[in-house]
């Protein structure tokens, strides 16, 4: 499945695709997670999608507003919220594919 099509869908699915960062980072403990996460917004050739990164476990990508990324990892939809992509790193219990954000050639994962 492509990525426009899972965005457009409900279904949780695993995509990879480039955008344009719209805002600065957040960072966040994960109640469910405890671990530290960094989230912002980026539009998509499909529209605004909310990036949520582990960085407990993956480095810290360092963006900004107006930088281009590339991302893998997992889109899931929260109803009457942008679609959220998270597992963008590496997965140490080996239990979901490796994601990834790649900023200026440099892999964050």
């Amino acid at each position: 499945m492509g990525f426009a099509a899972a965005y457009a869908g409900t279904a949780p699915a695993w995509v990879d695709f480039t955008a344009r960062v719209l805002t600065v980072p957040r960072f966040f403990y994960g109640s469910r997670s405890h671990s530290v996460h960094e989230a912002f917004e980026a539009r998509s050739s499909a529209g605004v999608v909310e990036i949520v990164d582990n960085v407990s476990i993956a480095p810290r990508c360092p963006v900004q507003p107006g930088d281009c990324i590339e991302v893998r990892g997992q889109l899931v939809h929260d109803p009457g919220k942008p679609p959220l992509v998270h597992w963008t790193h590496h997965d140490p219990g080996h239990r979901h594919p490796d994601g990834f954000i790649r900023l200026r050639g440099r892999l964050y994962a």
